[in-house]
């Protein structure tokens, strides 16, 4: 509280209680609370210590506007004499006013009652606007320029009118160069033209069709503003001014970015509509709201056998020879309503109907991701893939629905992926979010590698729903991946699966994401001698048993636990190695099935090491 001497404290009172430190002297007349918030009591009261201080002043430019100090702590008055007065984190300037200023009265309430002072009439503020090499003009921004000016014509009836009634109070204070300045601002006001940065961005962003906020970009910086009512911890700005990282992590890579032509986030997000997590941008909330919702109509397992699509593929065909599948894909690509996938690897978003055909999901749910097979010694990569993942279910891992199908004009067998993140049908109203390690870390895209096992353990424990399970089976991705030689799980291939139930403000589960995009890389060129992507207890290569044991101590995981879990995946991965085998799909060429024989040979000679 503050206290003012002959006003709502005696000087002999304050003598005392200063005496005794129950208030602070703020200087000759002025106290505080000594328990309070000092420099929180003089801001708030800021007004009223002026007036107490300079009875003869008034309220004058940018205060005059604010009837309040400005952010940075300055008030300013005018009044006999120019002098400047500093109380903790308040600073009171004071200038020399004119012999005929014009003053109205405002009043003033600061939680002490209410008090009138004189502050400086609208065309009085104007003027002091244009006053040359001053602070107190130098207070008076744009937008409050424009503001009065905007007044003063409302109040005079024209700019003519407000101009001449400027003049009138310039020439009684000799302010000639004031009114002179003032008259062309009001007569030539640029704020009658609205002028905008054209590369401003104001996205909705909505979660299962229902919008929780807004992506804003000024053309320099990020902001993120939630929707009122959305308490989901979804989409976090951690950093100011950039881009949150669960967005970022949604944002296309590799090949579709560069087939998207996004020289930066701002025109990629522009160029589409539709995510992966269920997340879907764009400029317009109605346009939004008619998106198709990515709902599963079919289950893949319906239309296969023995591990083969046996529905009927729609999708993207090569085309001529002279037309690569690739610029098929770019042209699907092209429409905004085509839904984007991150990923340096190749892929079509799809949409399995309910009579077997997988078309791309431009106009229909995204249900499926098609995974064709790569070029220059990347033939074999879906059917790798394939037999990774397989090997990954039998280990005790789970995987989502996958199937090879033959693909149109003799080209190599593709994978379909049936996504995991979405609702299974009309009646499941879960809200479902995927987000990657890479985003969970608060890291972009392009540190995907720079991370350890043991980082994503302490990760995952304090957010997981069941924090045990979770470590657990992050010590078995890891383990799996190192059997089979993939040298690509970083931190955008593992990932959180969150679910929350309608209207509530907390994901009930938070678990670790089945297994996806798992690879034996060191088949293929020039990734021959491919290390772990992340390291384990400080290797890359060369991993054994008490390797994985001490991250399971690290991360907390009682040692019989580990020793159990490592012994069972081991088991059936083993078993699974000596029954597995390439299905029969059309265009599964030699050098393909080579490719496959040589990455199961190269499980069982890790596997074989390992014992």
């Amino acid at each position: 509280m503050l206290y003012l001497v002959g006003e709502n404290l005696d000087k002999a009172r304050a003598h005392y209680q200063a005496g005794t430190g129950r208030i602070v002297q703020l200087m000759r007349g002025i106290y505080a609370d000594a328990e309070e918030d000092v420099d929180g009591t003089v801001l708030r009261h800021a007004v009223r210590i002026a007036n107490y201080l300079y009875p003869r002043a008034y309220l004058s430019a940018a205060s005059a506007v604010l009837l309040a100090p400005t952010r940075d702590g300055r008030l300013f008055i005018s009044g006999p004499r120019s002098q400047r007065t500093r109380i903790r984190t308040l600073e009171i300037i004071q200038n020399t006013a004119p012999a005929h200023p014009s003053t109205a009265q405002a009043v003033i309430a600061d939680g002490l009652g209410e008090f009138r002072i004189d502050v400086s009439s609208l065309r009085h503020r104007f003027l002091e606007a244009f006053r040359l090499r001053s602070e107190h003009a130098a207070s008076v921004d744009e937008d409050m320029r424009a503001s009065l000016a905007g007044r003063l014509v409302e109040e005079y009836g024209s700019p003519k009118e407000a101009a001449d009634a400027l003049w009138a109070l310039a020439r009684e204070n000799e302010w000639y160069r004031e009114g002179k300045q003032a008259e062309r601002y009001i007569l030539k006001s640029p704020s009658l033209i609205e002028v905008r940065n054209e590369a401003t961005l104001d996205l909705v962003v909505a979660w299962h069709g229902q919008p929780i906020g807004a992506l804003l970009h000024d053309g320099f910086e990020w902001r993120w503003q939630p929707e009122n009512g959305f308490d989901l911890p979804l989409i976090q700005q951690r950093a100011p001014g950039k881009l949150p990282a669960f967005i970022l992590s949604l944002l296309p890579e590799g090949w579709l970015e560069r087939v998207l032509k996004g020289s930066d986030e701002r025109a990629v997000l522009y160029s589409g509509k539709r995510y992966m997590s269920n997340i879907t941008i764009g400029p317009d909330r109605d346009e939004i709201a008619t998106l198709p919702a990515d709902r599963l109509r079919t289950r893949l397992k319906d239309f296969c056998e023995a591990s083969v699509f046996t529905g009927r593929y729609e999708g993207p065909a090569r085309g001529s020879i002279e037309q690569s599948f690739e610029a098929n894909l770019a042209r699907l690509y092209a429409s905004a309503l085509t839904p984007r996938l991150s990923g340096v690897q190749v892929k079509a978003p799809m949409f399995l109907d309910p009579q077997g055909r997988l078309t791309p999901s431009t106009t229909e749910p995204f249900t499926h991701i098609l995974k064709p097979a790569g070029t220059g010694g990347f033939q074999a990569l879906p059917i790798v893939e394939f037999l990774s993942l397989t090997l990954g279910r039998s280990a005790g891992l789970e995987v989502p629905d996958i199937a090879l199908t033959g693909m149109p004009e003799g080209m190599p067998a593709a994978l379909i992926v049936e996504r995991f993140d979405i609702r299974s049908g009309d009646e499941d109203d879960r809200r479902i979010a995927l987000e990657d390690i890479c985003s969970v870390l608060d890291l972009p895209p392009e540190a995907k590698y720079d991370g350890t096992i043991e980082k994503i353990a302490r990760a995952v424990r304090p957010l997981s729903s069941a924090p045990e399970e979770d470590l657990l089976v992050l010590l078995k991705r890891a383990l799996f991946a190192w059997l089979i030689a993939d040298g690509d799980m970083h931190l955008k291939n593992l990932a959180l699966l969150k679910i929350a139930a309608p209207s509530t403000d907390c994901f009930e589960s938070v678990r670790m994401a089945p297994l996806y995009d798992a690879v034996t890389t060191s088949v293929f060129p020039g990734l021959e001698h491919d290390r772990m992507a992340l390291k384990l207890g400080g290797k890359d290569d060369r991993l054994r048993r008490a390797d994985f044991l001490r991250m399971a101590v690290t991360a907390g995981i009682p040692a019989g636990t580990a020793d159990t879990a490592i012994d069972e995946l081991t088991k059936s991965y083993s078993k699974a190695l000596d029954q597995i085998i390439v299905p029969n799909v059309p265009s599964i060429d030699a050098e393909i099935a080579a490719r496959a024989e040589q990455m199961l040979d190269l499980c069982r000679e890790r596997l074989k090491a390992w014992h």
